[in-house]
């Protein structure tokens, strides 16, 4: 039970992520539509100067972010350390391209204007997402700091059979999980 602390913290927060990643996809993907076709003054639309940038990172952090949780949910299948590099490596991606889209997001507030509601709520869940996605990439790397949370960069080398339980074999006998005979 202890060895999943991590795993069970993380699973649900990774598919919390996946969802907003998937919500504001969609709602940008709305927005950037409605801006490419000069439809600026649809009544919960509006926008300024920081509007298409903000639109072109959102959409790009949430596409990014949605990878990023497929690569995560394989990690939270296996929960190994070869899983983990994969699912760590695209999670710091998204979560940087996140935290530019939130950049733009409190650019795009403080420039004020009028913008209607499907912006503000994109906006909000950048900013949310920003920090939950930190959460979560804290989340899966606990294991480097213990191995009570996860696995780690220190684990044992499990690919040559070589485990915990590993008994000396004599020179020149045939490995299991390894394709040639070696000494030992």
């Amino acid at each position: 039970m202890a060895t999943t602390v991590g795993r069970n913290i993380a699973a649900p927060l990774l598919f919390l992520n996946l969802v907003m990643y998937l919500i504001v996809l969609g709602f940008a993907s709305w927005c950037i539509n409605k801006y490419i076709n000069g439809q600026t003054h649809h009544p919960s639309f509006g926008g300024n100067g920081a509007t298409p940038f903000f639109l072109t990172f959102s959409i790009l952090a949430a596409v990014i972010g949605i990878t990023s949780k497929l690569a995560g949910a394989n990690h939270i299948r296996f929960w190994r350390n070869d899983s983990l590099a994969a699912a760590g490596s695209t999670s710091i991606v998204a979560w940087a391209v996140t935290a530019l889209a939130m950049g733009l997001a409190c650019k795009q507030i403080n420039i004020g204007g009028w913008r209607g509601w499907r912006l503000k709520m994109i906006e909000a869940f950048i900013i949310i997402l920003t920090f939950t996605q930190l959460l979560y990439l804290m989340l899966i790397h606990a294991g480097s700091l213990s191995s009570k949370y996860g696995p780690g960069y220190r684990d044992q080398d499990y690919a040559t059979g070589q485990g915990h339980g590993h008994v000396p074999h004599t020179a020149g006998e045939h490995k299991a999980g390894v394709g040639t005979t070696m000494a030992v």
